[in-house]
C-alpha cells in the first residue's frame, strides 16, 4: 500500500513540474511574454516622442508663417520675392571624364 502511495506522489510531483516548466502559464511562458512586453515599451515610447514631434511641428504650422516658409524653402526649394538665389557647383573632378577647358 505504501508503495503505491510513494508512486502517486511521485506522479503528482512530475505533472507539477512538467505544468512549471512547458504547460500553459509555465516559467517559459511567462518569460516569453516578460521580453515582449519590454519591447512593446520601447516601441511605445518611440512612438509617443514621434507623437510630440509631430504635435510641435503641427503647432508651429498653426501658429506662423515661419514654420510654412522653413519648409518651402528646405523641401520644396522655394524662395521669397525680392531675395536672390546663389547655386554652388563645385568642378567634377571624376579623371575618367575629359573636359575641354
Amino acid at each position: 500500500m505504501m508503495k503505491w502511495f510513494w508512486i502517486l506522489l511521485v506522479l503528482i510531483l512530475l505533472g507539477l513540474q512538467y505544468r512549471l516548466w512547458v504547460g500553459e502559464g509555465s516559467l517559459a511562458e511567462y518569460w516569453g511574454l516578460k521580453d515582449k512586453i519590454a519591447g512593446q515599451q520601447q516601441q511605445n515610447q518611440k512612438l509617443r516622442e514621434r507623437n510630440e514631434q509631430l504635435k510641435a511641428e503641427v503647432f508651429d504650422l498653426k501658429q506662423g508663417m515661419e514654420a510654412i516658409e522653413e519648409r518651402s524653402r528646405y523641401e520644396l526649394g522655394m524662395i521669397k520675392e525680392g531675395e536672390t538665389f546663389y547655386q554652388i557647383v563645385e568642378k567634377h573632378t571624376d579623371p575618367t571624364v575629359r573636359t575641354s577647358d
